[in-house]
């Protein structure tokens, strides 16, 4: 990822933030620190839950008599595990559920301001602009942005919250070798599949554009079909489109052996991490410094980690496209009114008024003029009638009265008022 586009994710997240501490909404901020108290309950629990099943293992190890297992700790043990394996997964849904307010009014409240920012801006840009491109820069965009609220805040940073917690509780239980691998194997792990990942992107994008490239060709061969035949070119229109089908084939045959290489790579780096933990372990049981149920403590450990981490790959490119559709939101966001209220602007009365051009001049490009010092007045309760041919700029009287645009000189005056002293809403 290149500087530039690097520094427009960093901002692009800093203009996400105040969604998610929305201003005068104490209900809302309220389920946000709620939320948060969750997410550290069920990463405080869910750490717990590897020693709860190590103290269990060493417990039934040193059972002596059925009879025991009613009477004793280890049955105490295997509830507790229970309970906070159960803990977990309810302090992860009900962060879900209080936070999904939080992310709904973030996407409503974006899209209300891009929507009216949009009848702001001047109809020279709505004319440059597609109304579709505008609908799905909106679409994709508010969709991102409840994506990044509820993926990033709550599951990508909890997990390098957990991956710290494991190490600290593997170097204060086992001592510092068993931090290391665990640290070593997730930047290994994590790097493997940016790596990887960031490969199958261009890869993928070319299997999009061989896709984009059969339905184009598709359509305009169906839907030129009378020409077609009238030239005899049913053979060349099928070797065209076989043509775009074979590297359409060739790419998705190279996507899927890319991601065959990615999950094959992911495994490789956690069941050596795996195994190397579990040989240091060996090492310390046979010394009588770890005991069997701790041998187990190490493996869950690392298993646990890995479970957030398989989804790496797609996350980390689902939020490379969520940042550049929020970036395309945001750039409609930073778009200026070419036409804006002057300081000050009054509100035009509500009465019958003259209207009156005085020496206007006006063209939509520099280099073309329609109005060259144009001068009439209409007085109230009158009908006046412009005529001419087309491209004299009838059409063009009507949006500089209505302030579509401003004139290069002249003014426009409606009871003697100046328009662009007045307000456009």
């Amino acid at each position: 990822m290149s500087l530039s586009s690097s520094s427009n994710s960093t901002r692009t997240l800093a203009t996400l933030l105040p969604y998610l501490w929305p201003e005068g909404r104490s209900d809302l901020r309220t389920r946000v620190v709620v939320a948060l108290i969750c997410l550290i309950l069920a990463k405080a629990t869910n750490v717990v839950v590897p020693l709860l099943l190590g103290d269990a293992v060493d417990q039934l190890g040193s059972l002596k008599t059925a009879d025991n297992l009613w009477l004793g700790i280890p049955l105490a043990v295997i509830l507790a595990y229970g309970l906070f394996r159960l803990s977990t997964l309810a302090f992860n849904q009900l962060r879900d559920a209080l936070f999904a307010r939080v992310a709904q009014h973030a996407v409503r409240t974006l899209a209300r301001q891009v929507f009216d920012h949009l009848h702001s801006l001047s109809i020279r840009f709505h004319l440059s602009r597609k109304t579709g491109a505008l609908n799905r820069f909106i679409d994709r965009g508010t969709n991102s942005v409840q994506f990044l609220l509820s993926f990033v805040a709550f599951n990508i940073a909890p997990t390098l919250i957990e991956v710290l917690l494991v190490g600290a509780i593997l170097w204060i239980l086992f001592g510092f070798a068993y931090t290391l691998v665990t640290v070593v194997t997730i930047a290994a792990y994590v790097w493997l599949t940016f790596v990887i990942t960031t490969w199958r992107t261009r890869i993928r994008r070319q299997m999009n554009e061989a896709e984009n490239d059969i339905g184009t060709r598709t359509v305009d061969s169906l839907l030129n079909f009378e020409t077609v035949r009238y030239f005899n070119n049913e053979r060349h229109e099928v070797a065209r489109l076989d043509d775009a089908l074979g590297q359409y084939e060739k790419a998705a045959i190279r996507t899927r052996e890319s991601l065959s290489l990615l999950n094959v790579g992911q495994a490789a780096v956690i069941t050596l991490g795996v195994t190397a933990m579990l040989v240091l372990a060996a090492f310390d049981i046979r010394d009588g410094a770890m005991t069997v149920g701790d041998f187990v403590v190490v493996n869950t450990y690392l298993m646990q980690l890995a479970i957030p981490l398989n989804m790496l790959g797609t996350v980390y490119r689902e939020i490379r496209q969520a940042l550049v559709d929020m970036e395309n939101l945001f750039s409609l966001i930073d778009e200026k009114p070419e036409i804006a209220d002057a300081e000050g602007a009054l509100t035009l009365p509500e009465h019958n008024g003259g209207i009156e051009f005085r020496n206007v001049i006006f063209g939509y490009e520099s280099d073309r003029t329609i109005l060259q010092g144009i001068s009439f007045s209409v007085a109230p309760g009158t009908t006046t009638a412009i005529v001419g041919p087309t491209g004299s700029g009838k059409s063009t009287v009507c949006r500089l009265l209505l302030r579509f645009y401003d004139p290069q000189s002249g003014q426009i005056t409606i009871n003697g008022t100046d328009i662009r002293e007045v307000s456009q809403h």
